[in-house]
């Protein structure tokens, strides 16, 4: 089960094409009803008369490298391209698999925080990792703070990393890896750049964010428009419905930016919390149609066979939907 690379349409029985890999419906599985970069090269798609070194080849047989040079070479690097991004080449293994690639950036990016620190400096960092207040125009840390995370608290990337390793497979195998890659970092960065305005518009002093926690929340309320009741365990430990965790916690995050007047309480980004919150239960409404995708084996339970609780925490599906 799947969505249309194409058109968007929820497909029971997906076809997948075995030239670029992608998943089409039925009117679109034909390459040439989905524009297939393989149609290109359907003389030679495997390349197989190329060897490299010859760029007579594409030259036409003439020879002359010089006017064709330019060609061969673009030629050979667009072949390279189709393969890798193909069934069985290198972007093939993120198919499906994009909740795991959001978390290996999120500890290679963790890596390199504590890296540019030790090596240039703390102000360094900021300019790099930290959305602040005072420079939006690094539009890089836009991207950068949703993968960032405190060094000094490493619970910080660690409680982020359960949610999304728990939470993250159930929509992305919903929506697809394309669409749940563009919906993670969509509401990462609308939810940090909410903050800071906010504390702009308010007139607060400066302030910096940065983590997946708004990204995490957006996962959340996803699951809580689509599984309400479905069971998890709270610090893998108190048993409750999905509901009362993620609309308790919201709840909390309200009162203590009503009360405070800020975003933010204790070096936590609260309103950040609610704003991914609110998009992940807009994305939620809006796709509510996918929901049926996020069961697991059999449409009835996440977990294994071995019993009726998979693996519980902050984000563990735990029990029957």
């Amino acid at each position: 089960m799947a969505t249309c690379d194409v058109c968007g349409e929820y497909e029971n029985l997906p076809y997948q094409c075995k030239r670029c890999g992608k998943t089409f419906c039925a009117e679109h599985r034909l390459p040439e009803n989905h524009d297939c970069p393989g149609l290109a090269g359907w003389d030679d798609p495997g390349g197989v008369f190329d060897s490299g070194f010859d760029e007579s080849v594409e030259t036409g047989g003439s020879g002359r490298a010089g006017s064709g040079s330019s060609t061969g070479v673009t030629g050979r690097i667009k072949r390279r391209i189709d393969r890798e991004t193909s069934t069985g080449g290198l972007v093939s293994y993120l198919r499906g698999n994009a909740t795991y690639a959001i978390l290996a950036a999120m500890w290679i990016t963790f890596l390199a925080q504590w890296a540019v620190t030790l090596l240039f400096g703390e102000a360094a960092h900021s300019q790099v990792f930290v959305l602040r207040s005072d420079a939006l125009g690094n539009v890089w840390t836009w991207v950068t703070s949703v993968l960032s995370h405190s060094r000094i608290q490493p619970f910080h990337i660690i409680g982020n990393s359960v949610v999304i390793l728990f939470f993250g497979p159930l929509v992305e195998r919903a929506v697809g890896s394309r669409r749940f890659a563009g919906f993670f970092f969509a509401s990462g960065i609308l939810a940090g750049l909410g903050h800071v305005l906010f504390a702009i518009a308010t007139g607060a002093p400066t302030v910096g964010v940065l983590g997946a926690s708004g990204a995490g929340f957006a996962i959340l309320g996803v699951l809580t428009v689509w599984r309400p009741n479905m069971q998890v365990l709270l610090f893998f430990v108190i048993p409750m419905k999905i509901k009362y965790l993620t609309w308790g916690i919201a709840l909390i995050s309200a009162v203590l930016v009503i009360q405070t007047g800020t975003g933010g309480v204790g070096g936590i980004a609260h309103l950040a919390h609610l704003i991914g919150f609110a998009i992940g239960l807009a994305f939620g409404k809006r796709n509510e149609s996918l929901a049926r995708s996020a069961r697991g084996p059999g449409g009835m339970q996440m977990g294994g066979p071995g019993g009726p609780r998979g693996p519980g925490g902050p984000g563990g599906p735990g029990g029957r939907f």
